[in-house]
């Protein structure tokens, strides 16, 4: 479960920095409004993703910290980077 939270934390980043140093670039200079919507609604289905895998493992897995730092990662670009690294060390397991 870890690792399918931590696949997803990545992918929700990347598409989070995609998004705003790309998608929103190519809409406000250079005029095509496209790009966001395809990665926009990437980027939406992932976070939905992402923060259902994380209440998913509250309870089962880890305790309820990781789902409120979870939810502020992904709200923060580049966030879930972070909790990643606090996921896989074992800050929120259950004891």
């Amino acid at each position: 479960m870890r690792q399918l939270v931590s696949l997803i934390s990545y992918l929700e980043a990347f598409s989070a920095l995609l998004l705003f140093s790309v998608a929103m670039p190519v809409k406000y200079i250079g005029g095509n409004p496209e790009l966001v919507s395809i990665v926009g609604a990437i980027h939406g289905g992932l976070f939905v993703l992402f923060v259902g895998l994380l209440l998913f493992g509250v309870g089962k897995h880890w305790n309820r910290v990781a789902f409120y730092h979870g939810f502020i990662a992904a709200i923060i670009p580049a966030g879930p980077f972070l909790f990643d690294g606090l996921l896989i060390s074992g800050e929120y397991d259950l004891k």
